[in-house]
């Protein structure tokens, strides 16, 4: 006999891989430049030039058996005191480094983070990633979702409030939004804040925050404030696939403040639900690049010439989008009633959006933009085709 629940998740991709892989396939009939592919959140800017200097710097100079050795199971000191010199640095506070988990990259970093809370209810706000849930479910967790506030997509304030309950362990925060590309601002980070404060208080037990934030180096010209900063009870996922184009080298961080209510325990139960899922040890050749590239920047020029074609060509045409201040992506309403069909019909063209029913947002489709501009320019045509029908 086999679990059925991990059977039906590997039986049946996420909309957004199960779209990707289409297109891939649809590129071995019609030619690659024929796809118009929006669906997955794959950084198209290579890693900053000194993330490449410093692998072959690390190569060139460093005992191999220390490159590809086994580190402590929470990660190596130098990179975790790296890591807590750059956010002291930047955000002004007093983090240690052993505050810091080094985990392979946000997934698995969630995925403790769940482990490690009580059984009990998470939030969500939608639109929020898909994959919370199953990461969520797995570790035991209820999971559930506030309403989106639309057509800002900050916080529905009044869905939030009604939404927690004794049960509630943890709300999951995700800002820089995927799939919005919204920013939640600081007046609505201190009015969570002041409700979860609240709500703790009223319940005798801490509501933690579980900002999950991979997207926090990719804004455009707006504050990104540091959570931890603003809401005591915050954990940190983070993770550097998107700041430095690493996606698939599996490389983040979970903090634990020391101010977090019983931050000790807390950080005990993410290195324990981590050892229970093989989630130790992350990659030791990336842990010492982030050891000296921690402070390193993204060039989001790229990307934000993208997010400016886009939002006026298809803002012209009259697509409606919540204002993209931050990560890669446009969360636009579908014309017509069901954001699926819309995909549908886009997909006989071969233009690939992603529909937003699994994201919480029925009626609402995503644009990942972090594609070529050649690309962009090619797909306006269809874009104004379906528009018009």
């Amino acid at each position: 006999m086999m679990n059925q629940t991990a059977y039906a998740l590997g039986a049946n991709r996420s909309c957004i891989r199960e779209l990707f892989e289409y297109g891939r396939a649809r590129a071995q009939i019609v030619g690659e430049e024929n796809v118009f592919d929006y669906s997955l959140g794959n950084p198209s800017l290579p890693a900053p030039q000194a993330v490449e200097d410093t692998i072959r710097a690390i190569l060139e100079d460093t005992d191999p058996l220390k490159i590809h050795g086994y580190t402590s199971a929470v990660g190596d000191l130098e990179t975790r005191a790296a890591i807590s010199q750059e956010l002291n640095t930047r955000y002004g506070v007093c983090t240690n480094p052993t505050d810091f988990f080094i985990g392979g990259g946000a997934a698995g970093e969630l995925c403790a983070v769940f482990g490690a809370l009580a059984q009990g209810e998470i939030l969500a706000i939608a639109p929020y990633f898909p994959e919370y849930k199953p990461f969520a479910e797995s570790a035991g967790l209820t999971f559930r979702v506030v309403p989106p506030d639309l057509p800002t997509f900050q916080i529905n304030f009044e869905a939030l409030e009604a939404s927690i309950t004794p049960n509630t362990q943890a709300l999951i925060l995700n800002s820089p939004n995927n799939p919005s590309g919204v920013v939640y601002t600081r007046k609505t980070l201190e009015q969570l804040a002041d409700l979860l404060t609240r709500k703790s208080q009223e319940y005798a037990h801490p509501i933690y925050i579980v900002s999950d934030e991979p997207y926090r180096e990719l804004a455009y010209g707006v504050e990104v404030p540091f959570v931890p900063s603003i809401y005591r009870d915050t954990v940190v996922c983070y993770s550097y696939s998107k700041s430095l184009s690493l996606p698939g080298e599996r490389i983040g961080y979970v903090y634990v403040p020391q101010e977090a209510t019983d931050s000790k325990q807390l950080y005990a139960a993410i290195a324990g639900a981590a050892r229970a899922r093989g989630h130790v040890c992350a990659p030791s050749l990336w842990q010492k690049v982030i050891a000296r590239c921690a402070d390193l920047r993204p060039d989001l020029d790229f990307y934000d010439r993208n997010r400016s074609l886009l939002c006026q060509a298809l803002g012209e045409m009259g697509y409606e989008m919540a204002k993209p201040d931050g990560a890669f992506y446009l969360f636009i309403k579908a014309p017509g009633s069901s954001a699926k069909a819309f995909s549908d019909r886009a997909k006989e063209k071969d233009l690939l959006l992603v529909p937003g029913d699994d994201f919480g947002c029925p009626g609402y489709f995503r644009i990942c933009y972090c594609v070529s501009p050649d690309m962009i320019r090619r797909s306006l045509p269809i874009f104004r085709e379906l528009i018009e029908q």
